[in-house]
C-alpha cells in the first residue's frame, strides 16, 4: 500500500469514527414529542454565563450582548463569569460540571467539538457532558498574505498564489494563534487540498501573526475578517480568499476559495451557547428558545454583526448537527496530520 493511499484510508477511518461517536449524542438531543413541560418556578436565582476567555475578548462581548435581554426575559439577573485558560476549556469544564441548573456557557467551536480529540486529558467530554442550546454566530476566515513577497507577482491571482506556494514547499511559513486552533487545523486542511507545504509557526495571538506577516517572517495566515480587513484596506496585506463556499457578508469584496478553484472548501469559526448535560430538558428547551429569539432580534443581530459574526440563532438540533459535522471534518484532519495539543 502506498503512503498516499494509507493517508487517505487513515483520514476516512478517522472521519467515520468521529461521526459514529457523535451520532448517538445528536439523536439524544431530539426528545420525543410530548416531553414533560417545566415544573415549578424556574429560574429561582441569578443565571450564570461562563466564558472561558478574558473580558473584552470576542466570546466575552457576545455573552454580554445576551446578558441584558436574557435577564429581562427570565426575570432574574444574568451574570457573565470569566473562567480563563486552556483555550476556553477551563470555562467549558466548569459548565459541564455545574449542577445548580442555573449555569450555561458561551463557547467557541473548539470547546464543543475537538477538545478531546486534541488532548485526551481534557477533563470533560463535549459530546457527553454538554448539551447544545443554540449556534449564535459563524464567520469564515480570510487567507491573508503579505502584499509583496518573493515569487508572487504584485497582481497575482489566487491560482498564481497557490502555484507559488507549491513551488516554495517548506520554505514558506504560516502563522496561527496556536496548535489546535481552527486557523491551524484549517490550514492543514488547505494544505491537503492544494499540495502546498508551508511550515506552521504558532504565536500568542492574531496581532502577533499580523505583525510577523508585515515583517516578512510569514507568507500566509488564516485570519478573522475584521482583523484581516483592517490591514487589507490599509494596503499592508492582501486577501487570497475566504474559507467558505460563497462570499461572506462580513467580507463581500473578497472572493471565496471555491472561486479560486478549491471546490466545496468550507471552514468557519463559530460560537454557541451550551448547558450541562445534566440540566433538565425542559429548562434546556426554555433557554434555547429564548436565546435563539434574542439572537435573531434586530438589535442583537446588528450588535453581533458589528462584532464580526454572521448571525445564526439555531435550535439545539441545528447546533448538534453543526457539532457533528465539524467534529468529523476537523477530527479527520487532526488524525491524518497527527496534530496534538501542546
Amino acid at each position: 500500500m502506498s503512503r498516499h493511499t494509507a493517508r487517505i484510508l487513515s483520514r476516512r477511518t478517522a472521519l467515520a469514527l468521529a461521526l459514529a461517536a457523535a451520532a448517538p449524542w445528536v439523536a439524544a438531543q431530539n426528545p420525543a414529542p410530548g416531553a414533560a413541560a417545566p415544573t415549578g418556578k424556574w429560574p429561582t436565582k441569578a443565571v450564570r454565563i461562563i466564558v472561558g476567555f478574558p473580558g473584552g475578548s470576542s466570546p466575552d462581548l457576545t455573552a454580554r450582548t445576551f446578558a441584558e435581554p436574557l435577564s429581562k426575559a427570565l426575570g432574574q439577573p444574568v451574570i457573565v463569569e470569566n473562567r480563563v485558560g486552556a483555550g476556553g476549556n477551563i470555562g467549558a469544564d466548569a459548565v459541564a460540571k455545574a449542577r445548580d441548573d442555573h449555569t450555561i456557557g458561551l463557547m467557541i467551536n473548539g470547546n464543543l467539538t475537538i477538545a478531546r480529540l486534541l488532548n485526551a486529558s481534557t477533563p470533560y467530554d463535549p459530546l457527553k457532558d454538554l448539551a447544545p442550546l443554540s449556534l449564535i454566530g459563524t464567520s469564515p476566515l480570510v487567507l491573508t498574505a503579505p502584499v509583496s513577497q518573493p515569487g508572487v507577482p504584485a497582481n497575482a491571482s489566487a491560482q498564481d498564489f497557490f502555484v507559488a506556494a507549491r513551488t516554495a514547499g517548506d520554505k514558506w511559513s504560516y502563522g496561527t494563534p496556536g496548535v489546535g486552533t481552527v486557523g491551524h487545523i484549517g490550514t492543514e486542511l488547505l494544505k491537503s487540498r492544494t499540495d502546498m507545504n508551508p511550515v506552521h509557526v504558532p504565536y500568542p495571538g492574531y496581532a502577533q501573526v499580523a505583525t510577523a506577516m508585515l515583517g516578512g517572517q510569514l507568507q500566509m495566515a488564516l485570519m478573522p475578517p475584521a482583523l484581516a480587513q483592517a490591514q487589507i484596506k490599509a494596503g499592508k496585506l492582501r486577501a487570497i480568499g475566504v474559507t467558505s463556499t460563497t462570499r461572506s457578508s462580513l467580507a463581500p469584496d473578497i472572493p471565496s476559495l471555491s472561486e479560486a478553484g478549491i471546490s466545496n472548501f468550507n471552514l468557519e469559526i463559530w460560537n454557541a451557547f451550551a448547558a450541562p448535560a445534566t440540566m433538565p430538558k425542559p429548562i434546556q428547551a426554555k433557554l434555547a428558545a429564548l436565546i435563539g429569539d434574542i439572537a435573531r432580534s434586530e438589535d442583537v443581530r446588528n450588535k453581533l454583526f458589528q462584532q464580526g459574526w454572521q448571525v445564526a440563532g439555531t435550535s439545539p438540533e441545528g447546533l448538534a448537527n453543526r457539532i457533528k459535522a465539524d467534529t468529523g471534518l476537523l477530527g479527520g484532519v487532526i488524525a491524518a496530520r497527527g496534530i496534538k495539543a501542546e
